[in-house]
């Protein structure tokens, strides 16, 4: 029998140092409400090569505590970066991102060619060559997709704006890369090259989008009815590994063919679940990304150079911020949403490692610029959720500015609270004070606030989606909450969030469609409004009338029909018992 000195070996040791990592960084850092983003890269920094680990020789038993091969973990960090574009393609659906196709190709393509033409000409002006700072500039204008949306909420107006300038940021890193490899010096065109890779990248994705639509739903459906979690995790990660090998065959980035895939199961019933399962293997994934960031930092040459570290990167976000925010207010943007987004979007990306590399074996950067600028970029990602928390204060102040805040009136009754103030909140509001009921309306829209206030309703600020925000606003003394948002996975969230403190709170919510209220009433729904429901009884009321049919009869059959439709989502949903709802509060809510 071997030694225990055989069981050791540098990739077990590196594995127990991630997850050792991991257990204490993700509770501690949760437990004082501090982004475990700061924890990962301090982790990197302290067992890298240019922390602990340059002491391993002198002190051998610290091999068991440091990272003995970082150059293995780039995999295991691509490989985060590719689930979180998958997990944000779960997110979306083709729908909402036709929706965006503005706001991606028009202020990502902006954003993109506006920042990168500044620091272009900066750099030039300081004496780096035009090709060189070209590569730089473009570099540098990348955001952090990896962080940045882990940050934020992509159901935000500022996860909204961050993701469409992220999206087009990924899929331009291919043609930057391309730019950078026919300007070397010893280079011939490479626009054939780059023609050859767009054109059977476009083949690819035409294929996975037609061959997806067809396979992934009975490959779930398969996956359910085992009811086994391993086999819908086996059949999750082979569907965004082989898209991503796929789009990679051909030149493109496999985050193009992750986020493809997401966007394919995103169309099934099944997404809700593969979101669920991948959640854990996402974030363990990306605090190996985030701990490969930490390690390339030594702080001996970070102090040698630090009056121009400080000042390259204070340019470089400070730039990105003003260009960034001022792009999204021509286009329309809040002001507090602007100077947030400018903000978070500020600093470097993972991205500008990759293209700084490019730039060196192009022979268009000396190995020692890459290297400061290199520095400059892991400086940049460890300071991201900082910059975030800046930005969120100073967009709160500046939307404080824009609406000057009023009391909320209180008569000392339970109130119901309204969640979301835009056409439908502004009915429920209506009809609850026609019939004497009072209620808070809350939005995070300031427009909406401000306009709602001008007309006399009882409307707050809040951003229901983070933290114990309705908490705050009373909603465990609540008559009821009503969710009338049309964000179908933050209303799923919050609906469970409310329903695991308040086990008795009547939650109303505001569903797209069947399969989205079967979802509200899995999560803890009392009572889930489909709105194709809806308007398909209005459209037969009104043509029962219309034919001379007696109203009595009409609004029997009505509810009839509305309590049949009612128990078929909740069957679908797994559910037995119907909603706990008084009849009189439900006839209001149906009036509503």
């Amino acid at each position: 029998m071997s030694g225990s000195s055989d069981l050791y070996s540098p990739v077990m040791s590196d594995a127990l140092v991630i997850l050792g990592a991991a257990g204490i960084v993700i509770p501690v850092f949760n437990r004082y409400r501090i982004t475990p983003v700061i924890g990962f890269i301090l982790v990197g920094l302290l067992v890298g090569p240019f922390g602990l680990g340059r002491h391993v020789f002198d002190v051998p038993w610290l091999a068991y505590f440091t990272i003995t091969d970082p150059d293995g973990l780039d995999l295991f960090a691509e490989f985060g970066i590719i689930l979180l574009l998958f997990s944000i393609g779960l997110e979306l659906s083709f729908a909402r991102l036709w929706d965006m196709r503005r706001m991606v190709f028009g202020l990502g393509s902006l954003e993109l060619l506006v920042i990168g033409g500044s620091l272009t000409f900066i750099l030039a002006a300081i004496g780096q060559s035009f090709a060189g700072a070209m590569a730089l500039g473009l570099a540098l204008a990348l955001s952090s997709t990896a962080l940045v949306l882990k940050i934020t909420e992509t159901t935000t107006p500022v996860g909204r704006a961050a993701l469409a300038m992220l999206l087009f940021e990924d899929i331009a890193l291919v043609p930057i890369i391309f730019l950078l490899g026919a300007l070397a010096p010893h280079a011939g065109s490479g626009v054939g090259e780059l023609l050859h890779t767009l054109i059977w990248g476009t083949v690819v994705i035409a294929t996975l989008l037609i061959a997806g639509r067809y396979l992934l739903p009975p490959l779930f459906a398969q996956a359910a009815r085992t009811k086994s979690p391993e086999l819908f995790l086996a059949a999750s990660l082979l569907v965004v590994i082989l898209a991503s090998l796929a789009t990679a065959a051909v030149g493109l980035s496999p985050i193009v063919g992750a986020l493809v895939a997401g966007l394919l199961i995103a169309e099934t019933e099944y997404h809700a679940e593969v979101e669920q399962i991948i959640e854990p293997f996402k974030g363990l994934a990306l605090g190996v990304f985030l701990i490969t960031i930490g390690m390339s930092i030594d702080l001996a040459v970070v102090w040698e150079n630090l009056g121009s570290i400080l000042i390259a990167t204070v340019v470089v976000i400070v730039l990105k911020a003003v260009v960034t925010g001022l792009m999204l207010r021509i286009m329309g943007a809040r002001r507090g949403t602007a100077t947030e987004t400018g903000i978070l979007m500020s600093s470097p990306s993972e991205t500008t490692l990759i293209v700084l590399t490019a730039a060196t074996s192009a022979q268009l950067i000396q190995p020692g610029t890459a290297q400061f600028w290199q520095i400059v970029t892991a400086l940049g990602l460890t300071i991201t959720p900082l910059l975030a928390l800046g930005g969120k204060i100073m967009g709160k102040r500046v939307d404080a500015g824009d609406v000057p805040h009023q009391p909320v009136e209180d008569d000392g009754k339970p109130r119901t609270l309204i969640v979301g103030f835009g056409r439908i909140g502004h009915l429920v509001a209506d009809m609850l004070a026609h019939h004497g009921r009072p209620y808070l309306a809350v939005d995070s829209d300031t427009d909406l606030i401000a306009e709602g206030r001008r007309r006399g309703y009882n409307v707050a600020f809040c951003d229901a989606g983070r933290g114990d925000a309705l908490l705050r606003l009373g909603a465990g003394e609540a008559a009821a909450v009503i969710l009338t948002m049309d964000v179908p996975v933050t209303a799923q969230r919050i609906v469970r969030k409310l329903r695991l403190q308040f086990p008795d709170l009547p939650i109303l919510a505001r569903a797209r469609d069947a399969d989205h209220a079967a979802q509200l009433y899995r999560a803890g729904a009392s009572y889930a409004v489909p709105e194709t429901l809806e308007s398909s009884l209005q459209l037969s009321e009104a043509a029962l009338v219309e034919t001379g049919v007696a109203m009595g009869p009409i609004i029997a059959s009505i509810h009839e029909k509305r309590d049949e439709f009612r128990e078929m989502i909740m069957e679908r949903g797994g559910l037995s018992e119907k909603p706990s709802l008084k009849s009189g509060q439900l006839r209001e809510t149906e009036k509503a």
